[in-house]
């Protein structure tokens, strides 16, 4: 992904001033899952450019390094290292932060001075939205020019990229220039890397300062920034509107709902907390985690008393090695080791070591099972292993809706073979306890909407009799 600002000016050196990035050298920058270079493509008594080059590591992404949202993106294969998003807004914060400010101790009047500029951004995901570039950059004084490319020349019918390359030029001080970037972004490709907490009201109110208020679509804005925090983008609209009494709130957690602190916390701890307690309620002191991943499950459980024998069971073979670093399992103490087993099993086939347990999780697993299949699914669980309790969460497709950088009837994760409804995953379960014997009550992990419920439905089977 790619940044260039241009700077028509009289001095080749005032860009690298304002900068404060020397345009002789190239410089090189970490970041959390990859790196950042700056280099001066152009140079000249009359234009200099800088340009902002990130080049980020999709196997990074995939284990989880730090600073990647709740612990990875899962696919080594995705948009992340060549579209625009947060990442983009994260290296212009780490690598242009005393520019963003408005500070340049040997230039301070030029600063102060608003410039002749252009930037051009590639592969900004918009998916198809025409005119939001415009909207979002045309009130803030820009002259905004757009280019999409088709999907494939060879089928025009397919129509045109998601993605589009933008160009912006105005007459304005550097640093709003890249205020108006670090918060713009985002908005077009609302899938941040970072777990977002409450510090993103008061970031979004100081890189917005002077002119997000005045923005007639701050709202939308506001939305789109925090997408899945619905109380964040109220707070940010009050504060915003004018409401000096929800200002406070930034700062009151003491004030917080209940809902509101639920919302802080990412979807997947809320489901695992949500498991663990179903799991302890049970009563249950053997637990196979079927489909375990990277363990969080099984590492919640470890730590638990109630807890005597856990086996942690997935069909590949390279998620259970990495489940084994990520538990420490090479220098775990005695007691947890003696409880934990892993083991490299299919969840549709029988087999007898799946037998014997109290309880049976498959976490966020049956959707990754093709349709043919779930009725193996099903005799694996419920008829021949036969735990007393089996817990199954799943996402509910109908709250879909609330992600807006989801299209229409797409599926929540590439790997996902289907998504039900609410009312087909009550229709599943109870076909479930008709033919095997079991009871079951659901309930909806996460922060619930009123039309289409909670992100992730789960359901607590009870063997009967």
């Amino acid at each position: 992904m790619l940044l260039t600002i241009t700077y028509e000016g009289q001095r080749t050196q005032d860009l690298g001033y304002l900068l404060h990035k020397n345009p002789e050298r190239a410089q090189q920058f970490e970041l959390s899952c990859g790196k950042a270079y700056v280099f001066y493509p152009e140079a000249d008594d009359n234009r200099t450019t800088a340009a902002l080059l990130l080049d980020i590591d999709p196997i990074d992404l995939a284990h989880g390094k730090a600073g990647s949202r709740d612990g990875g993106l899962f696919d080594y294969v995705n948009d992340r290292p060549y579209a625009s998003t947060s990442f983009m807004s994260t290296a212009i914060a780490r690598v242009f932060g005393t520019a963003m400010s408005g500070r340049c101790d040997k230039m301070p009047e030029l600063a102060k001075t608003p410039l002749k500029l252009t930037a051009k951004l590639s592969s900004l995901k918009d998916n198809g939205e025409e005119n939001l570039a415009k909207e979002l950059f045309e009130p803030l004084g820009y002259s905004v020019k757009t280019t999409r490319t088709i999907l494939d020349e060879k089928f025009p019918e397919w129509g045109g990229s998601p993605y589009i390359d933008l160009e912006i030029s105005g007459t304005v001080r550097l640093s709003e220039l890249l205020n108006h970037l670090y918060v713009l972004i985002p908005v077009f490709d609302r899938q941040k890397h970072y777990y977002i907490s409450e510090d993103e009201i008061q970031k979004l109110m100081n890189h917005g300062e002077g002119w997000l208020a005045a923005h007639p679509f701050k709202e939308k804005i506001t939305r789109r920034y925090f997408n899945q925090r619905k109380s964040y983008a109220r707070k940010a609209l009050d504060i915003l509107l004018g409401d000096e009494e929800n200002n406070d709130e930034i700062t009151e957690n003491s004030n917080e709902t209940a809902e509101e602190k639920t919302a802080r916390t990412p979807l997947n701890t809320q489901r695992m907390e949500a498991v663990k307690n179903a799991v302890l309620a049970s009563g249950a002191a053997s637990v196979i985690d079927m489909g375990c991943g990277e363990c969080r499950l099984t590492s919640l459980l470890l730590c638990e008393q109630q807890i005597q024998k856990i086996t942690a069971c997935d069909v590949s073979v390279n998620v259970l090695e990495k489940a084994a670093q990520r538990l420490h399992l090479d220098r775990m103490n005695d007691f947890k080791r003696q409880k934990l087993t892993l083991m490299q099993a299919s969840l549709t086939y029988k087999d007898k070591r799946f037998e014997g347990f109290n309880c049976a999780c498959a976490v966020e697993v049956v959707e990754h099972i093709e349709p043919m299949r779930i009725p193996a699914f099903e005799r694996s669980i419920f008829e021949f292993a036969n735990p007393k309790t089996v817990i199954i969460t799943t996402p509910n497709r109908e709250y879909n809706a609330n992600y807006e950088h989801m299209n229409e009837n797409e599926l929540r994760h590439g790997d996902h073979r289907f998504e039900w409804t609410r009312a087909e995953f009550k229709k599943w379960t109870e076909h479930v306890c008709k033919k095997f014997g079991y009871s079951c009550e659901i309930s909806g992990i996460g922060e619930a909407d009123e039309k289409y419920g909670s992100p992730t439905q789960m359901g607590v089977f009870t063997k009967n009799g």
